[in-house]
């Protein structure tokens, strides 16, 4: 099997996991909006494909998630916020990294990912609800955001010794 194929089966399957992760376990925010796993395969997305293969699977996984769940008017917005984080964890995470295994760089790629998600849905919520509306929202997605980035970086190192040898 050649990369480019390998690299779509892969993205294909973390798109799919970061569709279950976020929709298999979902907690309601006080405001609108859930709490939910899926910002782990999000990272790792990035983290494992790239800003492209990354960024399409995560992003599509999550607004698929969103759309299931009702939330069609967030499904664009999630698209690219779940984009975004992606693409923060592959440069900041790997592309910097002298070494893909870089523990310093990855925690700080998945704190910029997070800070990302955090503003963009408070900037989106802003002008749905009104800035006072929106930040109750800061805390929960804060959860959120702690939540993916240590299950993001526990799955990164399973990833790493487990299923990066057999895909090589």
């Amino acid at each position: 099997m050649n990369d480019k194929t390998k690299k779509i089966v892969l993205a294909s399957m973390l798109g799919a996991l970061t569709f279950i992760a976020t929709i298999i376990i979902r907690v309601p925010m006080p405001v609108v909006g859930y709490i939910n796993l899926g910002d782990c395969i999000v990272l790792l997305c990035g983290w494992v494909l790239g800003p492209v293969y990354g960024g399409l699977a995560a992003g599509l996984g999550s607004a698929i998630a969103d759309l299931s769940a009702g939330w069609v008017s967030y499904a664009p917005v999630t698209f690219a916020i779940k984009w975004l984080m992606a693409v923060a964890a592959y440069y900041l995470g790997v592309k910097l990294a002298k070494s893909k295994n870089s523990f310093g760089l990855k925690l700080l790629s998945a704190i910029v990912a997070e800070l990302i998600m955090i503003g963009g849905y408070l900037a989106f919520e802003s002008i749905l609800y009104g800035f006072g509306s929106a930040a109750v929202n800061i805390p929960l997605n804060a959860v959120q955001g702690c939540l993916g980035l240590i299950a993001g970086l526990v799955i990164m190192k399973a990833y790493t010794k487990f299923i990066a040898p057999i895909l090589k």
